[in-house]
């Protein structure tokens, strides 16, 4: 990376919520290689006190294998001083005011050194609860911002949304920031302040209606996904993230603001070391079903794009756009940080590539014999849902048939059955806005700032995404990750 990168981050201060996050790790790590000059790092997560911060962040950061290279670079007794001089845990929640930050003297000291705030906290389930999503996704992004404007010198707030807040847009998607109240369908403006009286209500409600706890949760999701797709966002947790970005633009005044749309994260491309990544993310869930067997079926447009980014390139992204915006008084700038306009690979390479993959190197069943996934492709939901109703319910409903008559033989087979039936049908629901996109991500700023650095490392670390060999790097980075890491084959 250019020299400027690292000096820019030279005796720097910096805030990062979400610290143990996928993302964040990896921009932490990043940090401490590229800079360990660094003043300080304050990592908020969410514990209930200092101990159990600094436990969670030993647990579940600095003790993962994506250290081992620093760790092999400097040796565990400098990585551990390292650590030690270096990062502050924080004990917190980006849903309540001050960040949910309790010390005093620890919020003072934030106040007074911070320069950098970085905000990759998050909740990334699409059907979560509404309050919940509401408090970390929309609020949390406006207490960052009320807390940074209490910093005595912050130069920039860096915010991780996502691309898909563009909802099941298609054609060239921009880097435009949303106007406070926007909605994707053109109907009646969003008041998010409305939306947050709607919730508290609705709690209310339930609670007095003697609702448990599990009615409750799903009440607030079914609610959820009704708010959002009645403004024209397919799921909660882009509609709350588009919500979250209108209050930083409309809130700002002459904070500079940059926020970072990732698509499809996966696994680190390079750096620190091909492969890494931490539990299923989204496209993984199918690639290891497709791997076990355990996928049939799937719905999918074989020519559609699937926008994807390796972790890294999404943290030196970040690093770069914080470098060049930083101190810019007012400044609002998108960036998107994607493939699928520069370097697209469709569904249908992906799947052949699967293909390939599992034919050369199965996984092992429960019996120890080689996997051999069969699947069904369907490329509409009108097609999926007759291939389903056939396959599926029709299947069910000679089964409900039957529970009639042997009711204790039959009863919890069907109950069992029909709960995966409607499980799966219910993540169908969910995932089809990404799997039938057709949508393409204009990253021209990014693109801008390779071109203003042409030449350097900045260009190269910005345009390596045009190098990605994406069969190469699904079969010998990406899916081995998966197996190593995740899967621990």
């Amino acid at each position: 990376m250019e020299p400027s990168c690292a000096q820019f981050l030279e005796k720097k201060t910096v805030l990062i919520t979400g610290a143990s996050g996928f993302l964040a790790k990896v921009f932490v790590e990043r940090i401490l290689r590229l800079q360990p000059k660094v003043r300080r790092l304050y990592l908020l997560v969410r514990a209930s006190d200092n101990k159990a911060a600094k436990q969670r962040l030993h647990n579940e950061v600095f003790e993962k294998e994506l250290f081992r290279v620093l760790r092999k670079n400097v040796g565990d007794e400098s990585l551990s001083a390292l650590i030690s001089e270096k990062v502050v845990p924080v004990p917190g929640d980006i849903s309540l005011n001050n960040m949910g930050v309790s010390d005093f003297n620890l919020l003072q000291d934030m106040m007074q050194e911070i320069e950098i705030i970085v905000n990759s906290a998050a909740t990334t389930r699409f059907d979560e609860r509404y309050d919940v999503a509401l408090g970390i996704n929309t609020f949390g992004p406006l207490n960052i911002l009320n807390f940074a404007k209490k910093c005595v010198k912050p130069q920039l707030l860096l915010h991780v949304s996502t691309a898909y807040v563009c909802g099941e847009r298609s054609g060239l998607i921009v880097e435009k920031p949303f106007a406070m109240g926007e909605t994707l369908n053109g109907k009646n403006k969003v008041d998010i302040d409305v939306e947050m009286r709607l919730v508290d209500q609705k709690l209310k409600q339930l609670k007095k209606l003697g609702y448990s706890e599990e009615e409750t949760k799903q009440a607030m999701k079914d609610l959820g996904l009704k708010r959002a797709k009645l403004y024209g966002w397919p799921n909660t947790y882009v509609f709350t993230k588009a919500m979250g970005e209108m209050l930083l633009g409309h809130c700002r005044e002459s904070m500079p603001i940059v926020i970072i749309r990732p698509t499809i994260i996966t696994s680190t491309f390079s750096d620190p070391f091909p492969g890494w990544i931490e539990g299923i993310k989204t496209i993984d869930s199918v690639i290891v079903s497709f791997g076990k067997g355990l996928l049939k079926c799937f719905l999918v447009d074989h020519m559609a794009v699937c926008d994807l980014i390796p972790v890294d390139m999404v943290a030196n992204a970040m690093i770069v756009t914080a470098a060049e915006h930083s101190r810019e008084s007012g400044s609002h700038t998108i960036y998107h940080v994607g493939s699928s306009y520069r370097n697209p690979v469709m569904y249908k390479q992906i799947y052949e590539i699967l293909n390939r993959f599992f034919m050369e190197s199965p996984l092992l069943g429960r019996n120890g014999l080689p996997v051999v996934p069969n699947v069904t492709i369907l490329s509409t939901m009108a097609r999926f849902r007759v291939y389903t109703s056939i396959r599926y319910k029709l299947p069910l409903q000679i089964l409900r048939l039957l529970r009639l008559i042997f009711p204790s033989q039959i009863g919890e087979k069907y109950e069992v059955h029909n709960r995966r039936f409607n499980k799966a049908m219910r993540m169908v629901k969910l995932y089809k806005p990404y799997v039938i996109f057709k949508g393409i991500f204009d990253d021209r700023n990014l693109e801008r700032l390779r071109i203003k650095n042409e030449g350097t490392e900045i260009d190269r670390l910005i345009g390596s995404i045009k190098c990605i060999d994406w069969e190469d790097y699904f079969m010998n980075i990406h899916i081995r990750g998966l197996i190593t890491h995740v899967l621990k084959r």
